[in-house]
């Protein structure tokens, strides 16, 4: 890989990790209602589920979805029914949590990390670097690079979602506010699944 290469794929990885998606619209809403620490679980989650996919993507599942279009339609299916299970969740909370009561948590790492699997920006995002950027004739070693590079620009970028989130708590620390903020985040992350659906 060229150093122009590089600085693209780093690009890239920055522009697709850092703009409006459902991991970013669910760290902000996490960032709101739990804090910055205890949204860390599922920051890092989405950095190891996505290096997975991007590992898988690279290494030919993609190719396993072309070919059979039926796993393709059960995989979005089945991402559509989590993400409005997802959007039902943030769109009814009421209230900021900063302990570790029962009642409404934060997503967990493996949840945030399979999260990635039925994500259609992800799969997109994936899909496209693994095409643009790793090389048939590497295919190991330029996929591998290809994950890497994306995870270490991926993670950083998706926490400055969760970072907005906190620095918005004191403003809804009025219960009304962050009602109607956790409707709108869960009504944008229904509408997240328009592409998927298409």
């Amino acid at each position: 890989m060229t150093y122009d290469q590089f600085v693209a794929l780093l690009v890239f990885a920055f522009v697709t990790s850092i703009t409006p998606g459902p991991n970013n619209l669910m760290l902000l809403a996490s960032g709101v209602n739990f804090g910055f620490a205890r949204t860390v679980p599922h920051m890092l989650g989405i950095g190891g589920g996505f290096l997975s996919l991007l590992l898988a993507v690279g290494l030919g599942l993609g190719a396993v979805l072309s070919a059979y279009p039926m796993l393709e339609t059960a995989l979005k299916v089945g991402g559509a029914a989590y993400m409005l299970y997802l959007a039902w969740r943030i769109g009814t909370s009421r209230s900021l949590s900063s302990g570790r009561a029962a009642g409404p948590r934060p997503m967990r790492f493996l949840e945030a990390a399979a999260f990635q699997w039925v994500n259609p920006k992800a799969w997109a995002m994936a899909a496209s670097a693994m095409a643009a950027y790793a090389s048939p004739a590497a295919p190991f070693v330029s996929v591998g690079f290809v994950a890497l590079a994306f995870v270490a620009v991926n993670v950083p970028s998706v926490s400055t979602w969760a970072g907005f989130g906190v620095a918005l708590r004191q403003f809804l620390s009025e219960p009304a506010r962050l009602k109607w903020f956790n409707i709108a985040m869960g009504l944008l992350l229904v509408a997240t699944l328009w592409p998927m659906l298409r």
